[in-house]
């Protein structure tokens, strides 16, 4: 089945085909300002919106009303790109690059490929880039008419807050699964320090991204070890006390560290959480050292220079006298290497999946991101439950898309009426 987004263009490439046919293809069907919509413009969006009403099984109107409609539609389009145009606003191939880039990974694709398959289509490459140029600068448009004076307050937010009722907790699921190294009854200082050893790989391993069903199988003394480790979906209540405290703080796909009981050392993983009010936020103390390339320091230079460095912190050096001397990110350089404290999401995904992979002093390998060669030390780690600022900035977000919608609509009539606009009656 087709993507969406390509069946939507094929579309305009099928109407435009249907009107090749027609006799009268430069007529002008209106004037907008100091532009004009032809007929078989007209004709190719009436095609094309027709066939969607079409294929979702919506009632259609009489053929001369959805031309005029089809026609209003144009007019409005016609006027913001104008609108945009007088305002200065362009689209470097830079963000339009990255705009059909990201539409092409959104349909699974590389680049290359989304190309060819328009093209396998018939459909025209540069007619789909105009048209995501022109969404584009709409957008840009809209964003600097609108957004910036849509405004939301605090009451508004409370507001909304009190009127929408919250999740009980006793609604709170929680996938799990679970890996238990046992130590018997009895087990001597030795003994426990293997099984701990042995849990302590084994997260290490889970938070490198090895197989949680597998590792489960292949290592848990737990009666479910060959379901993979799977507990189901539990209430809070259901899930044994030793490690309940620990899942309700986790994130889904985190991993515990071992937790000690008196059968051994268990290893949970949050699977997935459903019908949660919590929304758990990890805050992660780091600090790096980077080594960039150049013509001078290709990657295995970059690689060599910082496990030298890493050997020297392990016999006794310190990482921040180190990252003060050595670092190319001459930002946190001056702090020792210090990021500070960071959110989800605040880093590159190949500095972030490392990190998150770390104990707490834990230093890594090099690791290299679009920056350079990286060395990353965990310092500590604060899972908090963010819910409430998470719910408020879900309400502000909710207000907030509710009166653009409502500010767009006004906007697009205001311009409307107060452009130019000569529609020739016959020719509809």
């Amino acid at each position: 089945m087709k993507q969406f987004f390509i069946a939507f263009f094929l579309l305009h490439w099928l109407a435009a085909a249907s009107v090749a046919r027609a006799e009268m293809l430069d007529n002008i069907v209106a004037i907008v300002e100091d532009d004009v919509v032809l007929e078989h413009e007209l004709e190719k969006e009436t095609y094309m919106i027709a066939e969607r009403m079409r294929a979702s099984n919506v009632e259609m109107p009489p053929a001369s009303t959805l031309r005029r409609q089809v026609l209003e539609k144009l007019i409005v389009d016609r006027l913001q790109k104008q609108l945009a145009e007088k305002a200065g606003i362009t689209v470097s191939d830079e963000m339009l690059n990255s705009a059909v880039t990201e539409i092409a990974r959104n349909n699974k694709m590389s680049p290359d490929e989304f190309r060819n398959e328009l093209i396998s289509q018939g459909m025209a490459y540069k007619s789909f880039v105009d048209n995501v140029r022109n969404e584009i600068m709409v957008n840009q448009l809209r964003a600097r008419e609108i957004g910036s004076r849509v405004k939301v307050t605090d009451r508004e937010v409370e507001h909304y807050l009190e009127t929408q009722g919250k999740v009980g907790s006793d609604s709170v699921q929680y996938h799990l699964g679970h890996i238990l190294i046992a130590v018997k009854e009895g087990a001597s200082a030795a003994e426990i320090q293997t099984a701990k050893s042995k849990a302590d790989d084994i997260v290490a391993k889970l938070r490198e991204g090895q197989d949680f069903t597998h590792t489960a199988v292949s290592n848990s003394d737990d009666d479910n070890a060959l379901s993979g480790g799977d507990l189901g979906w539990r209430n809070l209540n259901d899930i044994p006390s030793i490690f309940a405290d620990t899942a309700k703080k986790m994130t889904v796909g985190a991993v515990s560290d071992p937790i000690r009981s008196p059968s051994g050392f268990h290893i949970i993983k949050l699977l997935e959480s459903k019908g949660s009010d919590n929304h758990m936020v990890t805050k992660t103390e780091v600090r790096h050292i980077l080594i960039k390339t150049n013509e001078l320091i290709d990657d295995n230079e970059a690689k060599k220079r910082l496990l030298a460095l890493k050997e020297r912190i392990a016999d006794g050096d310190d990482f921040a006298a180190l990252a003060r001397a050595h670092s190319d990110d001459k930002g946190s350089a001056l702090k020792g290497g210090s990021l500070g404290k960071v959110n989800p999401g605040d880093l590159v995904k190949e500095f972030e999946t490392t990190m998150n992979g770390l104990a707490i002093n834990e230093i890594s390998d090099p690791v290299q991101t679009q920056f350079g060669w990286h060395l990353i030390q965990v310092l500590d780690r604060e899972t908090k439950d963010n819910s409430d600022e998470h719910k408020k900035n879900m309400a502000r977000e909710a207000i907030r898309k509710r009166k653009i919608e409502e500010e767009t609509e006004l906007w697009l009539r205001r311009i409307r009426d107060e452009a130019y606009v000569e529609i020739f009656e016959d020719r509809l």
